[in-house]
């Protein structure tokens, strides 16, 4: 049986930096087997130190044609410093996009007899760090349970915090938001203000609105019947 031949690895790295003021660094080295071969430093092609026998008759070639060396100019001088601008400008843009978060309270499902299950919803907000707790007064209430921070369809983020307190232990409570957007001034919901839903109340709400809908099909229906129109 023969012998099985090792396989040929060759190793080529290449990518630019943008720095300050417009000026860029790039490279393209070529390595093989692991050991650096030549490298493309400024306008030609270097051989690396200490490389292979036979290396600088390639580099001869290749520096020879000026086709490859301008078109690696191109790519490491153009092409790569404009598209990590690109990259840099599109990311810097969504860094410092600030959208405001809204906030609501509602009551979920009841955790069991006497108790309330107190949700805290905000949503809309960017970027996607953010703070949300329950409180009584300034003290932070331990128990508070907080879901993933989830995305919103237009790219903002959105997030519910709940807690399970006792039925006569929901006065008093609140919601505290803050965010970046929110310029210090932080969102403070407080139960039992008027300003949560109870989710029977939109179960309610819903069905209302759908027998409204049916009621309003059905008529229009019956007048069209009665004035005949088919």
């Amino acid at each position: 049986m023969g012998s099985r031949a090792d396989p040929v690895e060759v190793q080529v790295s290449a990518g630019c930096e943008v720095l300050p003021g417009s000026v860029s660094k790039s490279f393209l080295h070529v390595a093989y087997q692991g050991k650096d071969l030549l490298s493309f430093q400024g306008t030609s092609w270097k051989p690396a130190p200490g490389t292979l026998p036979g290396v600088q008759t390639v580099i001869n070639v290749l520096n020879q044609d000026k086709g490859i060396v301008e078109t690696v100019q191109w790519l490491l001088n153009d092409t790569c410093p404009r598209f990590v601008s690109g990259l840099l400008e599109a990311g810097k843009s969504e860094l410092e996009k600030q959208v405001k978060p809204e906030a609501w309270l509602s009551s979920g499902p009841s955790p069991g007899p006497g108790r309330l299950l107190l949700v805290c919803h905000v949503s809309g907000f960017h970027p996607k760090p953010v703070w949300v707790m329950w409180m009584r007064g300034e003290q932070e209430q331990p128990a508070t349970q907080r879901d993933d921070v989830l995305p919103n369809a237009d790219g903002t983020w959105w997030l519910r915090v709940t807690l399970d307190v006792a039925a006569g232990a929901a006065a008093g409570l609140s919601c505290r938001v803050r965010h970046s957007s929110l310029g210090g001034q932080d969102i403070i919901l407080y139960w039992g203000d008027g300003r949560h839903t109870s989710v029977g109340l939109i179960i309610l709400a819903v069905l209302v609105f759908l027998v409204l809908i049916v009621g309003l099909t059905v008529w229009c229906r019956k007048y069209r019947f009665y004035e005949g129109i088919p």
